[in-house]
């Protein structure tokens, strides 16, 4: 089956985006905003549990972290990309 050129685009635009967020720049600024932005959500979502002793829920634990970082690596690759145009 052959790629149409816009899909060809599009997943070139994604290793793009990707290379883009992987930048040690975007990536260390990404990182800081989740320990940050995820501890602050872990005491919002988790604290009553733990006050109750069920302990932490890690799954939300771990996501409460990779969510804000997806989220600011994806948002500085994108401004970068914009600014290059």
């Amino acid at each position: 089956m052959k790629e149409s050129p816009s899909a060809a685009r599009d997943a070139g635009g994604v290793y793009t985006l990707l290379n883009t967020a992987a930048d040690s720049r975007i990536a260390l600024t990404a990182v800081k905003v989740a320990i940050v932005v995820g501890t602050i959500l872990n005491v919002i979502n988790q604290s009553e549990h733990v006050i109750n002793g069920y302990g932490i829920n890690w799954i939300q634990f771990v996501f409460n972290y990779i969510v804000p970082y997806c989220v600011s690596s994806y948002s500085g690759a994108r401004n970068e990309l914009r600014k290059r145009r």
